[in-house]
């Protein structure tokens, strides 16, 4: 930045600034760090409530395909707690995580959507392949990308 964007008479208001800022901003991925972890616990908890209720209600596939659901929004999760663990010590958030976290949630409607009350059209069925795709296609460029700036 140049030295020149505040007058002198701001530099020491403007690094208290900084300084309380940066306090904030690890603060707050503090506190996002432990909502994921509580989180996890939820969703762990959900994932063995779908499995008790398709044992009880004798019907596997249904309660399957349920916990199954639950399972890849707990993998939405812990890709989120990898990236926060990786940016708490020191790394840059990657955007391919959170396109990651947008196919897994893609890939989990997908999965649910024979078990839905409603049965999807399909048109829907059709956008929701469709956005599937383009997430992979946007994953393949964004490591293609990344591999290329390392050669």
């Amino acid at each position: 930045m140049a030295k020149n964007h505040f007058p002198p008479e701001f530099n020491t208001i403007n690094r208290y600034t900084i300084r309380a800022m940066l306090w904030l901003n690890g603060f707050a991925h503090i506190t996002i760090g432990l909502a994921l972890a509580v989180s996890v616990a939820m969703f762990a908890w959900l994932f063995f409530l779908d499995v008790r209720i398709a044992f009880a209600a004798n019907n596997l596939i249904h309660g399957f395909l349920n916990a199954l659901g639950t399972l890849m929004l707990l993998w939405s999760i812990s890709a989120l707690i990898s990236a926060e663990i990786r940016y708490l010590m020191g790394a840059k958030l990657e955007v391919e995580t959170f396109i990651e976290v947008a196919m897994v949630l893609v890939l989990r409607k997908l999965i649910i959507m024979p078990v839905q009350e409603v049965s999807p059209e399909a048109m829907d069925v059709i956008l929701w392949v469709g956005a599937g795709l383009m997430l992979g296609l946007t994953f393949v460029l964004v490591r293609w990308g990344q591999k290329q700036q390392v050669d």
